[in-house]
């Protein structure tokens, strides 16, 4: 059989029965005031760590197991224990709900991204040096390409001047029907073109009108004194269309064709008169200078 179980409640056990007299010692009772009186102390630094570990990593069953030890405990001592209980549960749930209140707090927003600052690389004395020289270097081409267009533009302005100059042309459009030598008995000293009146005669060489109006033999006629001294005549002409004085270029229209003077028909007389006065061949004097029909 099973021994009788006794009816001795748990917190008896903090009692030590006298074996003498049966009596309870008096330090037991004592004891129990004294831990009854004792104030609770303020959780340590240590046991707050704990119980935060707890309340983040057990949460509710972590704060579950104290409770039923701490029942344990106070179904054994109900007088001293339930007092500790009710402080270490209020300071658990305080800190739980802080950590918690910490967790879920909204995390801080970062502040936004600055652009990267890019710094200017100051040249070195030589790379700045280099680069001047180069700039100075590239301006000298420039000016003396620019020098060498201006020259070779005087160079043409002049070539053209002097082709200007010396150009010579054929003086009319016309049929050749007499030229420079002996004729009926006398010499014939210009180069007769036939065309019709009004056809429009031209300078052969850039020069200055010395006269332009009526002459002997000639009905009226037009000279024109060079720049190398040589004078060309047109006679028989319809009308003069420059003046005294006047400046012409090669291929100027000066005059027309005519049918005045001593003359068979209308034509243009055309004579060069050379620099001593001498008549010369003007056929001849046109061809060499590369005046053609």
């Amino acid at each position: 059989m099973a021994p009788p179980q006794s009816n001795r409640s748990p917190a008896s056990s903090l009692f030590v029965d006298n074996a003498s007299s049966g009596d309870r010692e008096p330090h037991a009772v004592g004891a129990e005031e004294d831990a009854a009186r004792r104030p609770l102390r303020r959780p340590t630094r240590s046991m707050r760590a704990y119980a935060t570990m707890l309340a983040v990593l057990g949460g509710a069953g972590a704060a579950e197991m104290v409770t039923t030890t701490h029942e344990a405990q106070a179904a054994t001592h109900p007088d001293t224990v339930e007092g500790a209980i009710e402080a270490p549960l209020a300071a658990l749930g305080h800190i739980a709900a802080e950590e918690s209140q910490n967790d879920t707090a909204s995390p801080p927003v970062p502040p936004a991204p600055q652009p990267p600052r890019i710094l200017p690389v100051k040249p070195s004395t030589e790379a700045t040096a280099a680069a001047i020289g180069q700039v100075n270097k590239s301006q000298r081409i420039a000016a003396q390409r620019a020098a060498a267009r201006e020259a070779a533009q005087r160079r043409r302005e002049a070539a053209e001047r002097e082709a200007r100059r010396n150009r010579v042309v054929w003086p009319v459009e016309g049929t050749v029907t007499s030229n420079y030598g002996s004729r009926w008995g006398s010499t014939h000293y210009g180069l007769d073109i036939a065309n019709s009146v009004g056809t429009p005669i031209k300078a052969v060489k850039r020069g200055t009108v010395v006269e332009a109006g009526p002459a002997s033999g000639f009905g009226l006629w037009v000279r024109i004194e060079h720049e190398d001294g040589t004078i060309t005549v047109y006679g028989h002409i319809n009308e003069a269309l420059v003046s005294e004085g006047e400046t012409v270029e090669a291929g100027e229209t000066v005059a027309e064709v005519g049918n005045r003077g001593q003359s068979t028909g209308p034509h243009l007389h055309f004579e060069v008169w050379g620099t001593d006065s001498r008549k010369v061949n003007p056929l001849a004097w046109l061809t060499e200078r590369g005046a053609r029909p």
